[in-house]
């Protein structure tokens, strides 16, 4: 008896090869003073102070200092007084460069995310007709991917 039988054989290669773009990402964060307590009087409230002489107000504000004094002596009292030194005003063009692809500097504000890379250097993926792969790693942030895939079926 006679079989009939389709055969069918497929070679599939890709290369991929990807360079990420240098990043940055700040937020400049403010100067806070908080205060808080029971049983106390203020002489002079603590609080924020604009820098002598700055007319513009690049400068983060300042802590003024509070002078503080117990109510009733001999009672409980509680105080509690905080500040965070916010950061100063970057002038336009400042705080970040990038050469060549990388973030070489950072702006120096309180919260940065930086991500670095972009340079393809010598990046590259060949895949013969053979499936033999190569590929070769590049600068920060690059990736390469490469794939042989063989698919036989028998109807």
């Amino acid at each position: 008896m006679a079989a009939r039988a389709d055969l069918i054989h497929r070679l599939t290669t890709s290369t991929q090869l990807s360079v990420d773009g240098a990043a940055t990402q700040a937020t400049r964060i403010g100067s806070t003073y908080s205060v808080s307590g029971n049983n106390i009087t203020a002489g002079t409230m603590g609080g924020l102070t604009k820098s002598a002489g700055d007319t513009i107000t690049t400068a983060a504000a300042s802590q003024t200092q509070g002078s503080y004094s117990v109510t009733t002596a001999g009672s409980a009292f509680s105080l509690t007084e905080s500040f965070i030194l916010g950061d100063a005003v970057n002038p336009i063009g400042s705080g970040v460069d990038v050469s060549s692809g990388v973030v070489v500097d950072m702006p120096a504000y309180g919260s940065v995310t930086t991500q670095s890379g972009g340079v393809a250097g010598s990046l590259a993926g060949t895949i013969t007709s053979a499936g033999v792969m190569t590929l070769t790693a590049g600068g920060a942030g690059t990736s390469a991917t490469g794939q042989f895939v063989s698919e036989i079926s028998i109807d």
